[in-house]
């Protein structure tokens, strides 16, 4: 029978800095499929909500799927 041993290394995940995250909504309003416009994609959440707004007033669709995305970096934990 062959012994191993196991070591917990512990590891630490914090967001990228050197990295600008983005911010992003696409409609998801409608009676049989989702609208599907999309803001684009922002470095600030302003221009998402401002976007937003706009196509409330436009179409009266008040349903988003927002996302925000960023860059991790994982690594040992001293």
């Amino acid at each position: 029978m062959t012994r191993s041993v196991m070591r917990f290394v512990p590891y630490k995940t914090a967001q990228d800095v050197t990295a600008a995250p983005t911010y992003e909504a696409v409609c998801v309003s409608g009676d049989v499929e989702d609208c599907g416009e999309e803001s684009g994609q922002w470095l600030t959440p302003h221009p998402v909500e401002v976007w937003m707004r706009a196509h409330r007033a436009d179409t009266g669709h008040g349903r988003f799927r927002r996302a925000f995305v960023d860059y991790a970096e994982v690594s040992r934990a001293e």
